[in-house]
């Protein structure tokens, strides 16, 4: 019998009523927002009202480098809430929101799979609760406010060529990387080069992401740098005066998101901003709400662990004041082959010796996410063509790197399938072991944080810069930005800038290209490589292939 699709087994589920899920968790249904019947926003007094209680256990899912085999990075976190609940924890998840852009490119949807999925999943890859719109918005006023501002006299004398507040949308659309606007003559203002990135890179995003409650979020805002006068002293947001209306366009986007996966157990999903080129992580008002609600909370962080737990540990962590207390691996069969030199369609064939090669990727991980103290386990997303074999040789190389490795089957049982991993996270996380710290100090200088990320994560010879960003990030430390973290954009395929190089490669650089401020969110942006914050389409984009059946329901999607 072929086994169900992802987008079947999600239409399929019997979903309860969303107030009764917000009940497990004692939000009583009047703090509840209702988008339909199946998801809702939790009320700010609610939120405000937890301020006292004592927090839950934090554990962080996160992965290997990922690979074309796929890792189930989302569907374990999924599973885990869901095992844990079932071996009687009370546990909720915390993921992010889904962007179009990858939906309609190559990815396709970001809800889970199998039967550990998080539904509505159409809803949820799509506009759901309108969130990533509101944040375009907020973004795009601020352009349109600046670019008004210059146009009827420019009163804060802001220089034209200066401007740093790029436009966003929500898609990928690489003919807007780098564009001309203000064209046409004096009616329509000053031609000044500019480009898009995708809002999920936006600096409204990882405010939104980053901010505590609404007075935060505004004063964040305010704090944006949006371009310089000649003399090279900054404009904010706040001298534009969009803060305020900025604010109101993100008042509801503000409120944590409450869904269901497919056992009905919890789970909010909140902000989306990428891991590749942003700081990979759902928002801290969603994380730390959960953590007041219940003892375990299961929160992911995006790609990698050199991108997304790297950044949940230095940067949202250290910004939040929370901290793990224990963190699950993800790593397949499949892609320790493909890093072991195995062809995709070569992977269901049995090859130990390549999984024994592709190993050190995962090795490299292991130690990188212990070097903050934290302990780890490493879980083994299970797929049909694994053997027996190739599942003993992960575990024997993990063991021999001082962990544990559990093979999981959530995504063809549930929670039934990754009990084994719910115990050994409960036994991790309340044994006391984390003794969390960052990797660098605040007051360490900007460029030697990002050496040190290269170096203790990348495992970099080192890094080069050209005197331009040198001379950038000395002028940002003495106009008091040098306490901020490093937000590092790379390729999500390797530890190094170069997609291609697999497993765990040494005897490489990293190169700087550019260095972004972001001054409300917090961190300075680090853009390496060849990476880009506006992506572009595949050549034959999911969008192709997504439409609405007989029935009307959304094919293609997942």
């Amino acid at each position: 019998m072929a086994h169900k699709t992802d987008i079947e087994i999600a239409r399929a589920a019997k979903k309860r009523p969303i107030m009764e899920i917000g009940a497990k968790l004692g939000i009583a249904s009047e703090h509840l927002l209702p988008y339909g019947h199946d998801k809702a926003k939790i009320s700010q007094p609610f939120i405000a009202s937890l301020a006292g209680r004592k927090d839950g256990k934090l554990i962080l899912v996160t992965a290997i480098n990922p690979t074309p085999a796929g890792e189930g990075k989302t569907t374990t976190t999924v599973g885990l809430g869901d095992g844990l609940n079932r071996i009687g924890k009370n546990a909720a998840i915390c993921i992010r929101e889904a962007s179009l852009g990858p939906n309609f490119g190559m990815k396709g949807g970001a809800a889970g799979g199998g039967y550990a999925q998080v539904v509505p999943m159409e809803e949820m890859n799509l506009h759901f609760t309108g969130d990533f719109h509101a944040i375009t918005s907020a973004h795009n006023l601020l352009a349109a406010m600046l670019d008004n501002h210059i146009y009827w006299g420019n009163e804060l004398d802001i220089d034209a060529r200066r401007v740093v507040w790029r436009r966003v949308m929500d898609m990928n659309d690489r003919a807007l990387r780098d564009t001309v606007v203000n064209l046409g003559g004096v009616a329509n203002g000053f031609p000044r080069q500019t480009g898009f990135d995708i809002t999920v890179a936006s600096e409204v995003m990882a405010i939104l992401c980053l901010a505590n409650d609404l007075e935060d979020l505004q004063k964040r805002l305010g704090d944006i740098v949006v371009a310089y006068r000649r003399d090279k002293s900054p404009i904010y947001c706040r001298d534009i005066k969009a803060d305020g209306a900025m604010t109101v366009l993100l008042k509801d986007a503000m409120q944590p998101n409450l869904v269901q996966t497919l056992e009905n157990n919890p789970a909010f999903v909140h902000g989306g901003p990428f891991a590749n080129i942003a700081h990979g992580c759902n928002s801290v008002i969603a994380t730390k709400t959960a953590l007041k609600l219940a003892d375990f909370v299961v929160t992911e962080a995006g790609f990698g662990a050199d991108l997304g737990a790297e950044k949940f540990m230095n940067i949202k962590c250290r910004k939040a004041g929370i901290a793990p207390d224990a963190v699950v691996l993800v790593a397949t069969v499949r892609a320790m082959k493909m890093n072991g030199g195995v062809a995709k369609a070569d992977l269901a064939d049995e090859n130990v010796d390549a999984v024994e090669k592709g190993c050190s990727n995962l090795g490299r991980h292991i130690g990188n996410v212990k070097s903050f103290g934290v302990p780890v386990v490493v879980a083994i997303n299970h797929f049909v063509t694994d053997t027996d074999a190739e599942v003993q040789a992960v575990k024997d190389y993990v063991a021999s790197q001082g962990a544990e490795a559990v093979l999981c089957k959530h995504w063809a049982h549930g929670s039934a399938g990754v009990e084994d991993l719910a115990h050994k996270v409960v036994e991790l996380a309340e044994s006391g072991a984390a003794n969390f710290a960052p990797i660098y100090p605040d007051d360490m200088p900007l460029m030697q944080k990002i050496e040190t990320i290269a170096a203790k994560i990348y495992h970099a010879d080192g890094v080069t810069a050209d005197k331009a960003v040198h001379a950038q990030l000395q002028a940002w430390e003495e106009a008091g930005y040098g306490h901020l973290p490093v937000c590092m954009a790379k390729t999500q395929y390797s530890f190094s800038t170069d997609p291609n190089l697999r497993g765990a490669p040494t005897g490489f650089s990293v190169p700087v290209r550019e260095v972004r401020l972001s001054a409300g969110a917090g961190f300075i942006v680090v853009i390496c490589g060849e990476i880009m914050t506006m992506p572009g389409l595949p050549r034959a984009p999911s969008a192709e292939v997504i439409r609405l059946n007989a029935d009307g329901d959304v094919e293609g999607l997942f």
